[in-house]
């Protein structure tokens, strides 16, 4: 049996609970609100340094 994935709270996440939590592997992002909810899934660390650097397209 493989173990459950963890998730983690964002450490700026704020008092009225608007925050993402991310998936232990840095492999997906979800509202904490919303945990049954769906996920992006991405590497994050890329997604990071892609938004640093403005090579997110627009639509």
């Amino acid at each position: 049996m493989s173990p459950r994935p963890t998730w983690r709270k964002s450490t700026r996440s704020t008092n009225d609970q608007s925050c993402v939590e991310v998936l232990g592997t840095l492999t997906a992002l979800r509202d904490s609100k919303n945990t049954t909810g769906p996920t992006l899934t991405t590497h994050i660390p890329t997604l990071i340094t892609a938004i640093k650097h403005n090579h997110i397209p627009h639509p």
